[in-house]
């Protein structure tokens, strides 16, 4: 039976480090804060800003929420995100995607100060990602190397397969692999001989974003699989890109969702902000 990488119990270990840590500034007198704007009413972000908020509250994180309405002009978020730019009080500014259409999200992006730009999505952290500079980390692929870190599951050496090419999760993994001495190979929907690239993988991270798409054909037996996709299926039920039931027989090591990549991600959030007051 293969090791289940437990996200939960992992992502709580690094919110109780946050803690103390948050605790320690607090005694010196400072304050860490995190300005979360939502725009609209998205079920699935109504969710996240809430997770995030509750992440925010136990840690010590102090929480500005800006919930503006589905007309909100371009023009106006614009001004606010200056706004919070401009605070000194304010470390950390998160705009939640997705937008409503009517808004562009790269301007939105770009308009937030590197300096506060705790999703790590900026082209300068970008940038120091690429070339191994200081900077925030997009908190998916950061999570990922912390699961695998403190699972004591081996990085350096190994050849790890990404099947995705997002700027937010699939190229920002394998640079991250990369820092950590892995051989990397980057894969997606229009890879030739997927199958055969996957089944040379020690650590095969999906990110395709098609529910149970990585089947046991994918993997060769002993991999570690990491599991970032979340779909919700019929019923309710929740799914990975990996279909677990197949997958989990041939493997060492997997993430399950839900529970494993996903609370992660707010974790790593929780610790940018955190980190931010000495960047």
């Amino acid at each position: 039976m293969a090791y289940l990488i437990d996200g939960k119990k992992i992502s709580q270990e690094i919110k109780d480090e946050l803690k103390e840590k948050t605790a320690e500034y607090e005694k010196k007198g400072t304050n860490v804060t995190l300005a979360v704007i939502q725009v609209g009413e998205d079920p699935a972000s109504s969710v996240y800003v809430r997770n995030k908020k509750n992440a925010c509250a136990y840690i010590g994180i102090h929480s500005l929420a800006y919930e503006l309405p589905q007309e909100t002009t371009q023009e106006e978020l614009l001004d606010l995100i200056h706004q919070l730019n401009s605070r000194e009080d304010v470390n950390g500014i998160l705009c939640q995607l997705p937008l409503p259409k009517h808004i562009d999200e790269k301007e939105i992006i770009h308009a937030i100060a590197p300096a506060k730009d705790v999703d790590g999505f900026h082209p300068q952290s970008a940038g120091a990602l690429m070339i191994g500079e200081n900077g925030f980390l997009p908190c998916t692929p950061a999570g990922i190397i912390q699961l695998l870190k403190r699972s004591d599951i081996k990085i350096e050496g190994k050849h790890c397969v990404v099947i995705g090419r997002s700027n937010i999760v699939g190229k920002p993994m394998a640079m991250l692999m990369l820092r950590e001495n892995a051989t990397v190979t980057v894969a997606h929907s229009k890879t030739e001989n997927l199958k055969e690239i996957c089944r040379q993988a020690d650590i095969l991270i999906a990110a395709i974003g098609k529910p149970k798409y990585i089947t046991d054909e994918y993997v060769k037996e002993g991999a570690v699989v990491i599991d970032v996709g979340i779909h919700r299926m019929e019923g309710k039920k929740l799914c990975g890109d990996v279909d677990f039931e197949k997958v989990e027989p041939h493997v060492s090591a997997i993430t399950p969702v839900p529970g494993g990549v996903g609370p992660m991600t707010i974790a790593m959030l929780m610790s940018n902000c955190v980190n931010s007051v000495d960047l």
